[in-house]
């Protein structure tokens, strides 16, 4: 019987992609639900799996742009189903029976030294293994291990002399550019900065870290901290929790906070749906969890959709300062940058403290500048006083 596999739905918006590449070749036997192949589209980038075993014919070459729910492949599973079962080796049962006639004190040599007798060429009668052979074995050196095969270097990527090379943008990367563009030509957008004394954040890290793995398996990270200083500066300043639809304001009443990811196919802003409830342990999991699907490639359309506000991490590569840019229709996007020891003037006095600069992109056609830097404000005093989080003030 023949399986057909088509390219799957993705979304209303999605009408084709690009058949990037096939993890398999034609004419190979595949399993049921192992990866057949990887697609992307102008959003997402997303795998194909097999729904029957059997032997899979390719119908269309890898690069080749397809249309959702076009015939790509076909997997006859009767080929599968007809393959010939191992045999078994016919030494086995004379292996078996070999260990199975063993004395005991031979047996209790095998169990202490791990040495199988049907391995071990026996000296007794009709050919049976003794102690005596066992302890034989035993004393032998073991075989020196084989030399590692030399490994050849890697081939260059490029040609030796080569001043340019070109290749085609993914259907992904022509909509981050495309997106990118049109925020900056539609938004009235502007920044404004702030800094952050990251001592507070960082001391409760330290104290608490190894209890908070112990618990829930994974880390405690900083992105927890901004997500809920985030919903309480919303929650403060709710014209910032708001879009612009044609000549209509949209006020969003829910918290669901786009994280920006980076994944060898491009920027992708997965959301963490109702921050305002979880907790920290939660957003610490919600975003692990997307994170790695992003990057393997396994995120769907759904965890892009419905944020209402963003947070882009550009200190994790080491970016000083930035201005992000708003994620459209979103209003505003706060940019996260590296943490360096600065000189700050504390009471009078100069100090060396963990410093972190802050930098908030909005639409100055809906919001204005005494809210941005108002949220900012609050989002500053979150982190240098974390109890505010759990207070929510």
């Amino acid at each position: 019987m023949n399986f057909e596999v088509k390219i799957p739905p993705m979304g209303e918006s999605i009408s084709s992609g690009i058949l990037a590449k096939w993890h398999v070749k034609d004419g190979d036997t595949v399993k049921k639900d192992q990866p057949l192949f990887e697609l992307e589209t102008d959003k997402i980038t997303s795998e194909g799996t097999a729904e029957s075993a059997g032997r899979i014919s390719l119908k269309v070459a890898a690069g080749t742009e397809v249309k959702i729910g076009e015939l790509v492949a076909t997997i006859n599973s009767e080929a599968s189903a007809g393959a010939a079962a191992p045999t078994a080796s016919p030494t086995a049962p004379a292996a078996a029976a070999k260990e199975s006639s063993s004395s005991p004190a031979v047996r209790r040599i095998a169990e202490e030294t791990g040495i199988n007798p049907a391995a071990v060429a026996g000296t007794g009668k009709a050919g049976r293994v003794t102690k005596g052979d066992m302890l034989a074995a035993g004393e032998k050196p073991a075989a020196a291990p084989a030399a590692p095969a030399p490994v050849a270097a890697p081939k260059p990527t490029v040609p030796t002399g080569t001043r340019q090379s070109r290749k085609k943008m993914s259907p992904l990367r022509q909509k981050i550019a495309q997106r990118l563009v049109a925020a900056q030509h539609e938004a009235a957008m502007l920044t404004t900065f702030n800094e952050v004394d990251m001592s507070a954040v960082m001391a409760l890290r330290a104290k608490y870290q190894d209890d908070f793995v112990k618990k829930n398996g994974f880390k405690l990270g900083f992105m927890s901290f901004f997500a809920k200083a985030v919903v309480n500066a919303l929650k403060e300043v709710p014209g910032i929790n708001a879009q612009i639809d044609g000549n209509e304001i949209i006020e969003n009443h829910y918290y669901d906070i786009g994280v920006a990811v980076s994944t060898e196919k491009g920027l992708m802003v997965p959301v963490i749906r109702d921050c305002d409830s979880l907790g920290m342990a939660g957003i610490e999991k919600a975003i692990g969890d997307v994170a790695k699907r992003a990057r393997d490639g396994k995120i769907t359309l759904a965890d892009l959709e419905g944020g209402v506000f963003t947070i882009t991490n550009g200190g994790t590569f080491g970016s000083m300062l930035s201005t992000p840019i708003i994620n459209a229709p979103q209003s505003a996007i706060l940019g996260l940058h590296a943490i360096n020891d600065r000189p700050v003037a504390v009471n009078g006095q100069v100090v060396i403290r963990p410093m972190m600069y802050l930098a908030l992109s909005y639409d100055h056609r809906l919001v204005d500048g005494k809210e941005a830097v108002t949220f900012l404000v609050k989002v500053k005093q979150a982190i240098e006083d974390p109890a505010r989080l759990l207070l929510a003030i």
